[in-house]
């Protein structure tokens, strides 16, 4: 389990650093750039926009490096729980806009993150 969870986390935290580019990617741009995926940009303002790309960074960051240098490892769940949090959004914006074919991949993200939480604040706890 406790390696299916590295993995997990792993993965997750790619997704959410290439997802952070959004800071340094004019919004015009990014929504033409996946087609109907990205189109959700155009409901948010550049700087709310720059600060869903800081969260992605953060979180990419807080998902990985706690652990590896044993600095505050039970970051590692909360930057998890901080993950849901924000697919709980993306969902609720996809709903919103009536995106339904584009939400799976949210969905999928959202279960990933549910999973390194639950995981590292339980029964593979980087405390116990």
């Amino acid at each position: 389990m406790n390696v299916a969870l590295w993995v997990v986390a792993g993965l997750l935290a790619v997704v959410m650093l290439v997802s952070s580019a959004k800071m340094f990617v004019p919004k015009e741009k990014m929504a033409g750039m996946m087609g109907e995926q990205t189109r959700w940009v155009e409901d948010f303002s550049p700087g709310a926009l720059r600060a869903i790309g800081a969260l992605e960074l953060l979180a990419s960051v807080g998902l990985i490096l706690p652990a590896v240098l044993d600095i505050a490892p039970v970051m590692v769940p909360v930057a998890a729980s901080g993950v849901v949090l924000l697919f709980v959004g993306a969902v609720i914006t996809r709903l919103r806009r009536g995106e339904r074919k584009t939400i799976v991949g949210d969905l999928v993200y959202l279960a990933m993150a549910a999973f390194v939480a639950w995981g590292r604040f339980g029964p593979e706890s980087f405390t116990g």
